[in-house]
């Protein structure tokens, strides 16, 4: 494969509406052709180096990110949106110039990019399955098929997927329901609910009796309660101390008996 981008010295890449950079025009026109042609820029190429890199822990190759590439540096700025690429021989990884990066795709089917796009597919999904407890492990298979399936709305549509675009679709990968930031399982207020711990009735029972869990109403509640109780105990000591005061009054209304001496 070497033979064949041995020729490609340069290119022309221009900024597109969508702001990609595409490739204008090349040193070989015969084996490259423009026509959707997209290269990946600076910017591009050091987010991908960093969604690459979890990837890590799960076979990912990086000799073969940088064998799918061909390297350029900025020579010229032509004006009006168009840049002179010059190539060079320097890695993705180790240069510390801001390169652009022309994806091999000379042989679309068996070429170094074709395989860098199987390999990372393959250490995607044995990430997720390995971060994930799915219902059924994911497949190479059906990762292929649902983002093949999103490319071609595009195809149909007249619009060319960017390099950038197919990479990432790879790397951002997740399965519906599934949130990529939280490294787990979005649930649903019904699934949550069911995580909670089922409790006996004894269980029950008890932690309604435990005072610090009761809530500032309760307590509240409860003190009115003992106020209330207090107020009727007060009230039942009053209505006693009237009743033994009438019973007195009454003692004294009674008329006293008059004891006879004896003669």
């Amino acid at each position: 494969m070497a033979k064949a981008t041995s020729t490609l010295d340069w290119c022309i890449v221009r900024l597109g509406d969508d702001h990609n950079w595409w490739v204008a025009e090349t040193s070989d026109p015969v084996r490259w052709d423009v026509d959707g042609l997209s290269i990946v820029d600076p910017r591009q190429v050091a987010h991908l180096i960093e969604l690459v890199d979890p990837l890590r822990d799960y076979s990912f190759d990086q000799d073969m990110l940088a064998s799918a590439f061909i390297p350029f540096r900025i020579e010229k700025d032509l004006g009006g949106g168009k840049v002179r690429l010059k190539r060079v021989k320097e890695s993705l990884f180790d240069s510390d110039e801001k390169l652009f990066a022309l994806a091999d795709v000379l042989d679309e089917q068996n070429g170094p990019y074709a395989d860098l796009l199987d390999h990372l597919t393959r250490c995607r999904v044995k990430m997720l399955n390995d971060l994930f407890k799915f219902e059924s492990k994911l497949s190479v298979d059906e990762v292929e098929d649902e983002i093949r399936e999103d490319q071609n709305s595009h195809f149909i549509e007249g619009k060319a997927v960017h390099t950038f675009e197919e990479l990432t679709a790879i790397l951002d990968y997740m399965p519906a329901g599934y949130d990529a930031d939280e490294e787990q399982p979005v649930k649903g207020a019904e699934e949550e609910e069911d995580d909670l711990p089922e409790l006996d009735a004894a269980e029950e029972e008890k932690l309604k009796n435990d005072d610090s869990l009761k809530w500032d109403e309760d307590e509240a509640k409860d003190g009115d309660d003992d106020d209330d109780k207090k107020k009727d105990s007060d009230d039942d000591d009053d209505d006693d101390d009237e009743k033994d005061s009438d019973d007195k009054d009454d003692d004294d209304d009674k008329p006293k008996k008059t004891v006879r001496k004896k003669r």
